[in-house]
This record gives C-alpha cells, sequence and structure tokens, in this order.
C-alpha cells in the first residue's frame, strides 16, 4: 500500500494537499503533518513512499526536513511546496537535499497528482533497484547474514537499526509524543 507524507505548517493548506490527492491511487494511505517536528515522528515511526513538505514552516525548514527524513528513509521520494520561488532554493533543493520535484504554490490539483503519480512510479524504481542490488550482493557473498538480517529489519521498521548518540555517548532516544497507536 503506498503511503505519503504530506508536511505544511498551515492546516489549511495540510487539508488542500489532502483533498486533491485523496483517491490517487487504491490503497493510498496519507499521513498528515502540521509542522517538521511532526513529520519527524511520522518519518520514525513509518516507511513513506513519498514525502511533499512545504518549504517555509517556523523552526526547522522544508530543506532541513527532507534532508533528515532521508537519513531514516533514503528510499523515500522528496518534493518540496514552495510559495516563494527563487532559483537559489530551488538549486539547494535539487543538489543539496536531492529533491525529486520542486513545486510552486498555489499547485494545479492534476499537475500535483501527475507529479505525485511520477513520485510514486520513482519509489517503486528504487525499491525494485535496491532489492535487485542486495540479491546480488548476497549471492556474491558480499553480505553477512547479519548485513541481510539488518537490511530486512529496516525494510519492515524504518530506523530500528538506527542508533543516534550524545557527546557523552549516551543513546538519544526520539521523542515519544508520535501517535503511537497509529496502525502501521
Amino acid at each position: 500500500m503506498p503511503r505519503l507524507l504530506l508536511v505544511d505548517d498551515e492546516p489549511s493548506q495540510l487539508k488542500a494537499l489532502q483533498r486533491t490527492l485523496r483517491g490517487l491511487c487504491p490503497d493510498l494511505h496519507l499521513d498528515l503533518a502540521l509542522g517538521a517536528e511532526e513529520a519527524l515522528a511520522h518519518v520514525r515511526a513509518r516507511t513513506h513512499d513519498v514525502i511533499v513538505a512545504d518549504l517555509r514552516m517556523p523552526g526547522m525548514d522544508g530543506l532541513a526536513l527532507l534532508g533528515e527524513a532521508a537519513r531514516w528513509q533514503p528510499l523515500a521520494v522528496a518534493m518540496l511546496l514552495t510559495g516563494v520561488a527563487d532559483f537559489g532554493t530551488a538549486q539547494r533543493a535539487l543538489n543539496e537535499a536531492g529533491v525529486f520535484r520542486y513545486l510552486t504554490k498555489p499547485w494545479e490539483p492534476e499537475m500535483l497528482r501527475s507529479q505525485v503519480r511520477t513520485a510514486l512510479a520513482e519509489f517503486q524504481r528504487r525499491a525494485t533497484q535496491q532489492a535487485q542490488a542486495t540479491a546480488w550482493q548476497a549471492g556474491q557473498g558480499q553480505l553477512t547474514p547479519q548485513e541481510l538480517e539488518r537490511l530486512r529489519l529496516e525494510q519492515e521498521e524504518p530506523g530500528l537499526t538506527h542508533v543516534e548518540w550524545a557527546d557523552d555517548g549516551a543513546v538519544l532516544m526520539p521523542a515519544l509524543d508520535a501517535d503511537l497507536s497509529a496502525p502501521r
């Protein structure tokens, strides 16, 4: 089942995105996040095929969010929405954050749906490519059983094997304010 994460600090924009993308494809699941911190909780809790984020948000902006999300979910396809289109930001988005599409507000509903369909296809391409590479490495004896198990666990539960360390050597845990009762 494809899963999208939609991120904007403005509730009306988030609802408009939801309305535009609802029913885009069978079994599509839309996760909504009001801001970057809420989005990171979603990213740490479940795998997303595509992440669509607003550029300008208080605290962490969309570029920083997508960069952090890529650390947890490298296969997720990143899309950036902005009300202010400038070349420098677009260049940074593509070159530094690996953004797949840079879209401006207001968006045309059919154009947005088309771009998200393209992003979903890109996710499938990336996932297939990674699975083929892993199978080839395993067949060549380049992966230990432990590495194969780590890859399997990461695919099922993103971030499960990712540990962040404090300067003093303590393990840093993500905030527990995420909705842990939500289905995965």
